[in-house]
């Protein structure tokens, strides 16, 4: 009885919550070793590239001369972010010629931490005042019913 109450309560425990758990998903296109190691600068080309291993997840911004394999084995946790298990990141560079001249596996490393800028870009004309926000509706027509008409409109009409 004991354990049927206390486990409930363990499920914030990591290999408890990997057990029970939902399974792992596969995000992005995952490079293998094997793949990867047939891959040799000065020798395939672009074509060869993408008949290996598939499309890139990204290429250059700028140019065609930089590809990315980006991919991430991720699991959803219960009341929690989604946790990424395991992050790989493949750089494949060419030269003009499209032929590879580096591949390199990047690592966290590699990576620049980004932080968000928190400013808000202001909104002309939403400045209230607390008068305006308290009083604003008061006198306005139609806010408590359809459309209203003129009185000497009505009375004009008999």
């Amino acid at each position: 009885m004991v354990s049927l109450v206390a486990l409930p309560l363990l499920g914030g425990c990591g290999w408890l919550s990997e057990w029970i758990g939902p399974d792992p998903i596969e995000r992005g296109n995952r490079v293998d070793a094997e793949r990867l190691s047939q891959i040799t600068p000065g020798v395939q080309t672009r074509n060869d590239v993408e008949s290996l291993l598939g499309s890139p997840t990204a290429r250059g911004t700028f140019d065609e001369d930089n590809w990315y394999y980006i991919s991430a084995r991720t699991r959803t946790q219960p009341g929690r972010y989604l946790d990424v298990e395991d992050r790989r990141v493949v750089a494949i560079s060419f030269n003009r010629d499209g032929v590879v001249s580096g591949v390199r596996e990047l690592t966290e490393v590699d990576g620049r931490s980004v932080t968000p800028v928190s400013r808000e870009t202001p909104v002309p004309g939403t400045e209230r005042t607390l008068l305006q926000a308290l009083f604003g509706n008061i006198g306005r027509p139609g806010l408590d019913r359809g459309p209203q008409q003129n009185p000497a409109s009505i009375t004009r009409g008999r």
